[in-house]
């Protein structure tokens, strides 16, 4: 199999000097480029056919989350792994489906790690196996707020969605990104929180109204202050209707 081809984009030139570094040690890619502003690596993408992006957040000029959006349309096969010192923009990254977000300084095993999802040489994590709830739950998942770790006690999550490996809490107020997959959650987190979907794990007790539509779809109204609607897929509506007593 070739060697993957990667691009390098960060306004920093020790910081490109690294991460070529790390690479090196990395079977299976190989540098063919490197940017310091996102108009170069523009550029770049245009004229050759890049298989993954490592690319910073902040740089002059043009930033980075501005780049990945606009190689949606210049270059939408490449994936985007963002480097950077700055923990804060994750939820944005995520967004623009991200494969990874990878937090500065960069350890070989953390790149090793974001380079096989990015590359598909891992299972697609957005395709979840199963998982019992386990005895070993803990009941509050750590995030990220800037410098800050905070700790999110379950009965504030209303609900969770895969995001490539990672997870998003839905909260009353905000959503926020969590370095757990679905799977993983579903072991930390109590019996409450039931897999409706592949991508989502919901907290009965912030379910309001189950709503379907003339297909027999169901869909849960859960309590944020939204309102959100989350789906439950065919073969769970049964169990889960069971559950709520009904």
């Amino acid at each position: 199999m070739d060697a993957a081809t990667c691009l390098i984009v960060d306004d920093e030139s020790p910081a490109r000097d690294e991460l070529r570094f790390l690479l090196q040690e990395i079977d299976g890619v190989t540098v063919v480029g490197e940017a310091a502003t996102a108009d170069e690596a523009m550029v770049l993408l245009q004229s050759v056919a890049y298989d993954v992006v490592l690319l910073d957040i902040r740089m002059p000029g043009m930033d980075g989350l501005e780049l990945a959006r606009r190689m949606r349309s210049v270059s939408p096969s490449t994936a985007v792994i963002f480097t950077t010192a700055y923990p804060d923009h994750a939820v944005e990254a995520f967004d623009l489906n991200a494969a990874d977000y990878v937090v500065k300084p960069v350890e070989e095993e953390r790149l090793r790690r974001a380079l096989s999802r990015a590359l598909a040489l891992t299972p697609d994590p957005e395709e979840p196996e199963e998982v019992a709830a386990s005895a070993t739950a803990v009941g509050r998942i750590p995030i990220h707020k800037g410098d800050r770790v905070v700790l999110v006690d379950e009965a504030a999550i209303v609900y969770c969605s895969a995001a490539r490996g990672y997870s998003y809490l839905k909260l009353a107020d905000e959503r926020v990104l969590a370095s757990f997959s679905l799977n993983e959650l579903q072991e930390r987190l109590s019996g409450d929180f039931v897999r409706t979907h592949r991508s989502y794990l919901v907290n009965l007790r912030r379910v309001k109204e189950l709503v379907s539509d003339y297909r027999g779809s169901l869909e849960l109204v859960v309590g944020d202050r939204q309102g959100s609607r989350v789906p439950v897929a065919r073969r769970r509506a049964a169990d889960l209707r069971r559950q709520l007593g009904m």
